[in-house]
């Protein structure tokens, strides 16, 4: 097995590699993305842009960084010790300004987030009897997040809370229980295991932030914007190729980078990914792939204030997030 330092020099020089383009020498500008968590076909377009030499056409060298359990990735990108950063949703990113830390969102992959809830087949008749479930299992870090949005919008209750602790087990034993997944992790894993699930996506309930966020530092925005615009444009045709062309060079190099996954476990993510119509729907259908909607991001905003998660004038949804890299059509018939 190839250790993660040398894969990570592999990785660097396959994006650094046939430097001539048209008989011209071109300089490679080096930056570094980080993901947050292992390597999965969720990540699949990054790593696609890198494997199908995507980035390069770009004038970029692209070294991925991938996230895990004992990895803070975000801790470095406020430090310069990387340029780019994966994140889950708008939350971190409306924290962010209340803090003060000097980031901000440039583009997003994932028009729906993929966070649901879950039960057992059958066991409920629709979202909204959700809330009479005795048991909800969410995770300590979400019941400061979407947890208090349920509450404050959809009549959850404290009551239901129990702490998931990201092992399915409890929620297998118990039939008539509820619990908070990834629509394209957990929703397979239960399978696996024998169960059948309804899926409740919070997207289709009103939770609108997006996923699969890019954050960089307001600086290079800055200072960098013609860096910036070029990683999110070869992000976006890395996102184009790995779904609607060959995904195999991506599929390959996130098997190298995490060698727990395998074909199947990747093949079902990316179909789940497509089936659930996260990359593919709303802005992105006509301003390309990554698109951000800065009002829907404000009305986010507004309802995680109505939801108590902050207090009125507490986090800047303008500050949080910039549409200046996207919306432009790239990927897209006629577009770049």
């Amino acid at each position: 097995m190839m250790n993660l330092p040398r894969l990570s020099r592999c990785v660097r020089l396959l994006a650094a590699s046939a430097l001539l383009v048209g008989g011209v020498a071109q300089a490679q500008d080096k930056v570094t993305f980080a993901t947050n968590w292992r390597a999965q076909a969720t990540h699949g377009g990054f790593f696609q842009a890198v494997a199908d030499g995507t980035y390069k056409k770009y004038g970029l060298e692209v070294e991925i960084q991938q996230g895990g359990p004992q990895v803070n990735n975000r801790a470095m990108l406020p430090a310069g010790r990387i340029d780019f950063l994966m994140t889950g949703g708008l939350l971190t990113a409306l924290e962010n300004t209340r803090s003060k830390v000097p980031t901000v969102i440039v583009a997003a992959y994932f028009q729906k987030d993929p966070t649901a809830l879950i039960a057992h087949k059958g066991a409920y008749k629709n979202f909204a009897d959700l809330k009479n479930a005795k048991t909800v299992f969410i995770a300590k870090s979400n019941q400061f997040g979407f947890w208090q949005w349920l509450k404050a919008e959809h009549g959850f209750s404290d009551e239901q809370l129990k702490p998931y602790t990201f092992n399915i087990g409890p929620f297998m034993a118990d039939k008539k229980s509820v619990q908070q997944a990834f629509a394209t992790s957990e929703v397979l894993y239960a399978r696996e295991q024998g169960a059948d699930v309804d899926v409740f996506l919070l997207a289709d309930q009103g939770y609108n932030t997006y996923g699969n966020l890019i954050e960089t530092r307001t600086d290079l925005v800055k200072n960098k914007p013609d860096l910036v615009q070029r990683f999110v444009d070869a992000s976006t045709i890395g996102w184009v190729n790995f779904l609607h062309g060959d995904p195999k060079p991506g599929l390959d190099l996130i098997k190298k980078f995490n060698p727990d996954v395998n074909d199947a476990k990747l093949a079902a993510e990316r179909e789940q990914m497509i089936q659930l119509d996260l990359v593919d729907s709303g802005d992105a259908r006509t301003k390309g792939i990554g698109a951000i909607d800065m009002p829907r991001v404000r009305d986010f905003a507004a309802r995680m204030v109505k939801a108590g998660i902050y207090k009125p004038g507490e986090v800047d949804a303008d500050l949080a997030v910039t549409d200046r890299f996207v919306n432009k059509g790239v990927g897209l018939k006629g577009g770049k």
